[in-house]
């Protein structure tokens, strides 16, 4: 498979560009998928990357990109991936992919009432049943889920949420590229699913002082009770999210599990949250 492009969808993507970097970084030949190539974050990818176009709800149009490699990353977060999951894997084996990274959820809720749900649970069922070499990768909770916070900081230098001892352990992409990265350019991950976590769990209060500290300005936790809480996300979430929202939020431990997945692929501990607030500090400034 050497010689041969790897291709990286949503690769404009948080997860997907920090992947494209690192690959070019290690002297890999990158193809990286968008929708625009002409955008500016296609524009920002490394000007060794080959940037080509395609479109997950037109899976036709990502025959040109798959032609010529062996080794893939399938971005499938939030359901990006569609109703044309069997489609896109189909057109990938066909095309001679032999190694293929999935970026995608587990099936944690195995809700068979929730779209979403379904179809995750299906396009894992087709990667797993198809002739490539395959590596799930169901992250826990994204560091950059926290940018939702950055336009209160930008104005006002507070938080304003509910739940001050949630805790998560919040994620920096580049650590899930990076087990992305060794999945794809060395043997031994077939057929594994790696969660990548954070080192610890941190809690909601403690992640907003961290961003204080990365901009150099205090930054407070505004506590919201529930009602509030759901007023203020009703203009954002559906309301069955928001259920889920303020059900979790009552057990503030619920996600505060510890993958060790970034170090046993990687060999390096996984980036504390207080590193992601600093990379991303401009965000919040």
């Amino acid at each position: 498979m050497n010689g041969m492009p790897i291709l990286v969808t949503g690769a404009t993507g948080a997860v997907g560009g920090a992947l494209v970097r690192q690959l070019a970084a290690a002297g890999h030949d990158v193809r990286a998928l968008t929708r625009d190539p002409s955008g500016p974050a296609a524009r920002a990818l490394p000007s060794t990357v080959e940037v080509v176009a395609g479109d997950f709800d037109d899976p036709k149009t990502l025959v040109p990109a798959l032609r010529g490699v062996a080794r893939m990353h399938l971005v499938a977060m939030g359901g990006a991936v569609g109703p044309a999951g069997a489609e896109i894997v189909a057109l990938a084996e066909e095309a001679g992919v032999r190694r293929l990274t999935h970026l995608g959820h587990d099936d944690f809720s195995r809700d068979d009432d929730d779209p979403l749900e379904t179809a995750h649970r299906s396009l894992r069922r087709t990667i797993e049943a198809s002739s490539m070499e395959w590596t799930h990768l169901f992250p826990g909770e994204f560091a950059t889920n926290t940018r939702e916070w950055a336009a209160m900081i930008r104005a006002s230098n507070e938080v304003r949420a509910p739940f001050p001892e949630w805790r998560s352990a919040l994620v920096h992409e580049a650590d899930i590229a990076a087990v992305a990265r060794v999945a794809l350019t060395e043997d031994g991950h077939a057929g594994r699913v790696y969660i990548p976590t954070g080192p610890v769990a941190v809690r909601r209060a403690e992640a907003v002082r961290q961003i204080g500290e990365a901009i150099g300005r205090e930054v407070t936790f505004v506590e919201l009770t529930p009602e509030q809480a759901r007023e203020q996300w009703e203009a954002v979430y559906p309301a069955q999210i928001i259920d889920w929202f303020l059900e979790m939020g009552q057990n503030p431990d619920t996600n505060a599990w510890v993958s060790p997945d970034v170090e046993t692929v990687t060999g390096r501990a996984a980036r504390p949250y207080a590193e992601w607030a600093r990379d991303h500090a401009a965000d919040f400034r």
